[in-house]
C-alpha cells in the first residue's frame, strides 16, 4: 500500500491526510492476535465470578469486601470496555490497548469526582483505603534558598548545591520532554511550554514552596539542559519515524526468525506517521484551539504539584508516578483526536474521545485542589508578577486583534483598491473605443428616435 492511498485505523479504512510522510505496505494479514474476543472473555469473567459465588468463602471483614467489591467493579468494567469500546486513532501495539487506557481514564475521572464530592478531611482519610501511608500532612521541599554555584563556605565540597538539586526529578524532567516531544510533534510549541512552566513556578512560589528554586535550577537545569535534550532527543525520534516506510508483514509470513523477531519488535512502533502542522497563525479557529491546548498542557503539568500538595501525597509515592504514567498513554491519543478534530473538522465532526475525557479529567483535577485548599489558592500574587501576566494578555490579545481582525480589513481594502484602480488604468487605456461607442449612440438616438418610437416603427 503506498503512499497516499489508505490506511488501516482499527476497522475502518480511511484516506491518508497530505501531512504524512510515511509509506505504508500491509498484507492485510488478520491473526489471532488481532481477532475480537468477546466470548473468550465473556467466558473467563463468568467462570470467576461463579468461583467467588459457589466456591470460595466470603471473609466477615467489611473493609476487605468493599475494597475487593470496588476492585471487582472495576475489572468488569475494564474487561467490558477492553472488548467493546470504540476503537482510537492508534492501532499499535494492538487496539485493545488504547481502549484499556480509554477505561482506564473513565475510571480515574470517576474517583476524582468522587473525591470531589467529600469534604476534605473525609477525601484526605480516604487516600489510607489506597495506601495506609497517606492522609498525614507532610512538608514540601523548598529548591530555593544558598544559590551559589561555588560555595567558598564548604571547602570539602563546594559544588554542594548543584550535587543536592539531583536528584529523582532531573531523569524525569528528560523523559517527561521527550515523551511530551512525541505527543506534540512540534518543536516551537513545547520550548513555549517549557518555558511558560519556568515562568508559572516564579509566578507561584509564594504558594508552594516546590516551586521556590534558583535562578540557574530554572533556566540552566531545567529549560537548556533536561527539558532542551528531551525535546532535541524527541525531534530526531520524530524524524525518523516520519521517514521510515513502514512495511507490515504477518509474523508467520516472514521466513527467518530475525525477521520474526524484528517484526515483534516494530509492533511497539506506529502504524504509520502523520505529521503535526499546527500553523497557528493560519486562522483564528487554529489560533485559538492552540493557545487551549498550551493552556491545558499547562494546568495539567500545575495539578501535579497542587495535588499532592492537598492530598497529602509525597513526591515520591507510587500514586503520583502512576499519574505520570496515565497521562503519558492518554496523551498521545488526545493530542492525535484534537488535530485531527481542528485540520479537518468535515470529517471529524465531534472531538474524539479520549481528548473529551482528557480535558474532564484536567478541570476535575483543579477542581479538587480549589475546593480541598482554597486558602492556597487564593494567596494574593505579588503585584509585579500581576503586571507581567496582564501584560502578557493583553499583548496576546492586541495581536489576536490585529492579525485576524485590523490586518484582514486591511488587506481586504487594499485589494479592493488596488482593482478599482486596475479597473480604471484600463478605461484610459482605450478612450476612443468608449468615446466612439457613446457618438453611435447618439447618432441612432437622433436618426430613429427614441427605443420606444423604435420598436413602435418595427411592430
Amino acid at each position: 500500500m503506498a503512499k497516499g492511498e489508505w490506511k488501516r485505523s482499527g476497522a475502518d479504512d480511511l484516506p491518508l491526510t497530505e501531512q504524512s510522510e510515511c509509506e505504508v505496505f500491509d498484507d492485510g494479514t488478520n491473526t489471532f492476535f488481532w481477532r475480537a474476543h468477546t466470548l473468550t472473555v465473556l467466558f473467563i469473567l463468568t467462570c470467576a465470578l461463579v468461583y467467588v459465588t459457589l466456591l470460595e468463602e466470603t471473609p466477615h471483614d467489611t473493609a476487605y469486601n468493599t475494597k475487593r467489591g470496588i476492585v471487582a467493579s472495576i475489572l468488569v468494567f475494564l474487561c467490558f470496555g477492553v472488548t467493546q469500546a470504540k476503537d482510537g486513532p492508534f492501532t499499535r501495539p494492538h487496539p485493545a490497548y488504547w481502549r484499556f487506557w480509554l477505561c482506564v481514564s473513565v475510571v480515574y475521572e470517576l474517583f476524582l469526582i468522587f473525591i470531589l464530592f467529600q469534604t476534605v478531611h473525609d477525601g484526605r482519610q480516604f487516600m489510607k483505603y489506597i495506601d495506609p501511608k497517606l492522609g498525614v500532612p507532610l512538608p514540601e521541599r523548598d529548591y530555593g534558598g544558598n544559590c551559589l554555584i561555588y560555595d567558598p563556605g564548604h571547602p570539602a565540597d563546594p559544588y554542594h548545591n548543584i550535587w543536592d538539586k539531583m536528584d529523582g526529578f532531573v531523569p524525569a524532567h528528560f523523559l517527561g520532554w521527550y515523551i511530551k516531544t512525541l505527543v506534540i510533534r512540534d518543536w516551537w510549541m513545547c520550548m513555549i511550554i517549557s518555558v511558560m512552566f519556568e515562568f508559572l513556578e516564579y509566578s507561584l512560589e509564594h504558594q508552594l514552596p516546590n516551586f521556590s528554586e534558583c535562578w540557574w535550577d530554572h533556566w540552566i537545569m531545567d529549560v537548556l539542559i533536561c527539558n532542551g535534550l528531551g525535546i532535541y532527543c524527541g525531534m530526531k525520534t520524530l524524524g525518523w519515524l516520519s521517514m521510515k516506510p513502514y512495511q507490515w508483514q504477518g509474523l508467520w509470513n516472514i521466513p527467518t526468525y530475525k525477521g520474526k523477531i524484528k517484526r515483534i519488535a516494530f509492533q511497539f512502533t506506529p502504524y504509520n506517521w502523520v505529521k503535526f502542522e499546527w500553523r497557528p497563525a493560519s486562522n483564528l479557529r487554529r489560533w485559538l484551539a492552540v493557545l487551549g491546548i498550551i493552556f491545558m498542557f499547562l494546568l495539567a503539568e500545575l495539578n501535579t504539584f497542587y495535588l499532592k500538595f492537598v492530598l497529602w501525597m509525597p513526591p515520591e509515592h507510587y500514586l503520583v508516578l502512576l499519574r505520570l504514567i496515565f497521562f503519558v498513554n492518554v496523551g498521545g491519543v488526545a493530542m492525535r483526536e484534537i488535530y485531527d478534530f481542528m485540520d479537518d473538522p468535515k470529517f471529524y465532526k465531534k472531538l474524539g474521545q479520549q481528548a473529551w475525557i482528557v480535558a474532564t479529567i484536567t478541570v476535575t483535577e483543579f477542581l479538587i485542589v480549589v475546593k480541598y485548599d482554597p486558602k492556597t489558592i487564593m494567596l494574593p500574587i505579588p503585584f509585579f508578577v500581576t503586571q507581567c501576566w496582564t501584560l502578557g494578555i493583553v499583548l496576546i490579545f492586541f495581536w489576536t486583534l490585529w492579525r485576524f481582525f485590523i490586518r484582514d480589513i486591511t488587506l481586504r481594502y487594499k485589494e479592493t483598491r488596488q482593482r478599482r484602480q486596475e479597473g480604471s488604468s484600463e478605461q484610459d487605456r482605450v478612450p476612443g473605443h468608449a468615446d466612439a461607442s457613446n457618438l453611435a449612440t447618439s447618432g441612432r438616438s437622433k436618426l430613429n428616435g427614441s427605443t420606444d418610437t423604435v420598436r413602435h416603427r418595427k411592430s
